[in-house]
């Protein structure tokens, strides 16, 4: 606990530093979309590393969110401070419809099951014209009024500062439900459904409040992005997402807090190398996946913790010498 909890600090320091260091808009754009995958890969490793449950769904709580703050800015004109917490909690109540019904199955059909609810959520974008205007997707998201005068740098360092808030609220309600009764009891139904319930632990129970406060953090993420990057498509519940974020937490470790981190960094960049590549980048995660699974299946950071598991225990143990007055007993 004391080592992972020193490893995000020291990460989260790091972050904050970046834009007091870089100019570069290229680079802090590169660095915002690390913050954003983190924020996803952080929230989808919730169901995946802690609950044992691999969803395929996590798109639907993207896209909600996406969907809703376009929506509610573009027709109501809600600011961005009142759209991104409206749809994280809107994401919110899509996951309780959706973790209420599909997390009552397990293996191959809860991983169906939730891929079949981020597609019709697709479908319904791609079709319900009046709301969503269909393919062409909700163009010219607003930006918020103090950007008008901040020039682009100023919009880029204000967007970092908001993606950095948003994983620092991420990893505090990550770690407060890791490290509680009921991460302990989530991580319990991982190991062994059946033994957990012998103890009087309820599954269902447990894996609703994984899902759901991943669903929460995903959809806000969503509602970023929409402001970020001014438009929102059907696209954002397209498995291409979904990709990125299992590969950012197979890579960087699931069931651990920084892996997702260490992911997203490693994953992003490797993106954005391997632009020109277009056809070869999925053979290369495919590759880079497989790779992880042989080698590292617990990831990097798990990895990292096996290490310093194994450099405890070979460590020569120091004989204590005996008191004055355990001799004179003797």
């Amino acid at each position: 606990m004391k080592f992972e909890k020193h490893c995000l600090w020291g990460l989260m320091a790091l972050a904050a530093l970046l834009p007091l260091l870089v100019r570069d808009q290229y680079v802090l754009h590169i660095a915002i979309m690390v913050l954003f995958y983190a924020v996803l890969a952080s929230s989808l490793n919730l169901v995946v590393g802690y609950v044992g449950e691999f969803s395929l769904g996590h798109t639907a709580f993207l896209g909600t969110g996406a969907y809703t703050a376009a929506i509610l800015s573009t027709q109501y004109g809600w600011p961005m401070w009142a759209t991104v917490p409206a749809a994280g909690l809107l994401a919110m109540l899509v996951g309780v419809v959706i973790g209420g019904i599909t997390l009552r199955l397990q293996g191959p059909f809860f991983v169906i099951v939730t891929l079949s609810f981020a597609e019709v959520l697709r479908l319904a974008a791609d079709n319900w014209i009046a709301l969503t205007n269909g393919p062409m997707g909700i163009a010219g998201v607003p930006q918020p009024a103090l950007l008008a005068e901040a020039g682009n740098l100023g919009a880029k360092q204000f967007y970092y500062t908001v993606a950095w808030l948003l994983l620092a609220l991420t990893l505090y309600l990550s770690f407060r439900f890791v490290y509680s009764n009921a991460g302990r009891a989530a991580v319990a139904v991982r190991e062994n459904r059946y033994v957990a319930q012998s103890i009087g632990i309820q599954p269902l129970h447990y894996s609703m409040l994984a899902l759901v406060l991943g669903a929460l953090l995903s959809g806000m993420a969503g509602g970023f992005y929409a402001h970020y990057i001014s438009f929102v498509g059907p696209e954002v519940f397209r498995f291409a997402f979904m990709v990125s974020m299992i590969i950012m937490v197979l890579v960087g470790g699931k069931g651990t807090l920084v892996g997702p981190l260490i992911g997203a960094l490693l994953v992003t960049f490797l993106e954005e190398y391997l632009r020109e590549a277009k056809e070869l980048r999925l053979s290369i995660f495919g590759l880079a996946v497989i790779a992880i699974v042989l080698f590292l299946p617990r990831g990097l950071m798990g990895f990292v913790v096996q290490w310093r598991a194994s450099r405890r225990a070979d460590a020569p143990k120091v004989a204590v010498a005996p008191s004055q007055a355990e001799r004179r007993v003797a």
